[in-house]
């Protein structure tokens, strides 16, 4: 056998054994630790500044003159803009009761 001849046959060999091994990979189901448990996501748990910014959300103008609203927005505003650390304690929750939420839905 000259040298081209055997230069191919390693070739066809080599190319053979990654097309196997990578359909080996592919058809190989991915295996996760029996301890580990998918997390639970927000949407899920109870949030009670989410459901704040909703209802000041669906206020629309009327927010603007809404105490309870400006002060939600202005510690939002100072945790986003990194000037306040976040507390262990709920956002404080806007004054106005919780009809217009249910009104404009």
């Amino acid at each position: 056998m000259d040298g081209k001849t055997l230069a191919r046959m390693a070739a066809v060999i080599f190319v053979a054994a990654a097309a196997t091994a990578a359909a080996l990979g592919m058809s190989r189901k991915e295996d996760k630790p029996a301890g580990q448990r998918p997390r639970a996501t927000s949407a899920y748990m109870p949030n009670p500044l989410h459901d704040s910014l909703r209802r000041c959300q669906v206020l629309g103008e009327a927010a603007l003159r809404d105490d309870g609203c400006a002060r939600l927005w202005a510690e939002q505003r100072d945790r986003f803009l990194g000037l306040k650390e976040p507390s262990g304690r709920s956002i404080v929750e806007p004054d106005a009761p919780d009809a217009a939420l249910h009104e404009a839905r």
